[in-house]
């Protein structure tokens, strides 16, 4: 854990060091605000203008939730079924690595098409930017099941249920976590993204109006908020992957600490 805090105290001084450079530049080159504001400028709309942006916040954040728990769902249920069933894995794999290879801004138009400007293409959206990453992360876990254990199991008599839910599904968590970690801070991005299809309320709205007006420092307060959702779940997530994986002699070690 301190090693953790110093790592944390290092990111704040270049951050700070940042800001600092970054303020200076735009008063001595004398930068306009509409081109780059300053980091002062951009704090003083964040205070000055909640009664703006303040109706924006909670839709973007209830709509990550939503579109990270239906990601995590299908890339759980989808990475199961590819474990379990070899030919599938074979068959669609290569299909999922192909929909990763689409850009989500490309087919947000068609999404509107076929399925007009309410919730499920802007979940769909955020679906297919959070799946892949728990998809593979779980697929990985199968793979590097302790093979003693799994053949001593086979031995003894395990069915194949028993092999997977006693063996299989306890030693790929940790790796499921790695993807959900991605895929936390991906929804925020997604569901940013899904606002430009027409949303009424939310953060992609905010700042599409902003980025219309060249009101930048309100671009800017935009980016800083989806960057501090984004932090939040994943820290949300990084809690839970402590409660829930408390059989790992390291990771008791880094709490320990």
């Amino acid at each position: 854990m301190k090693t953790i805090w110093q790592k944390g105290w290092g990111a704040l001084f270049v951050v700070i060091l940042l800001f600092i450079s970054w303020e200076a530049s735009v008063r001595i080159f004398r930068v306009p605000n509409w081109l780059l504001p300053s980091p002062s400028q951009i704090v003083k709309e964040m205070v000055e203008g909640y009664h703006v942006y303040g109706e924006h916040l909670l839709p973007t954040l209830s709509l990550a939730l939503s579109g990270l728990m239906v990601g995590c769902l299908i890339g759980i249920i989808i990475g199961i079924g590819l474990h379990i069933v070899p030919f599938l894995r074979q068959a669609f794999y290569p299909l999922l690595i192909i929909s990763q290879n689409i850009p989500v801004i490309v087919l947000a138009p068609l999404l509107v098409i076929w399925f007009g400007f309410g919730m499920l293409p802007k979940m769909i959206v955020i679906t297919l930017v959070c799946f892949f990453p728990i998809t593979v992360s779980l697929l990985d876990g199968f793979q590097h099941t302790d093979r003693e254990l799994w053949n001593y199991m086979k031995m003894a008599g395990a069915t194949r249920k028993q092999l997977f839910w006693k063996l299989e599904w306890p030693q790929a968590i940790p790796a499921l976590f790695s993807g959900l970690k991605i895929s936390a801070t991906y929804s925020v991005m997604g569901a940013v993204i899904s606002e430009w299809l027409g949303a009424e309320r939310g953060i992609g709205v905010y700042m599409t109006l902003a980025s219309s007006s060249f009101r930048t420092d309100r671009v800017f307060v935009a980016i800083l908020f989806v960057v501090t959702f984004s932090l939040l779940l994943f820290a949300f997530i990084v809690f839970l992957e402590k409660l829930v994986i408390k059989w790992d002699p390291e990771k008791e070690g880094l709490i320990d600490e």
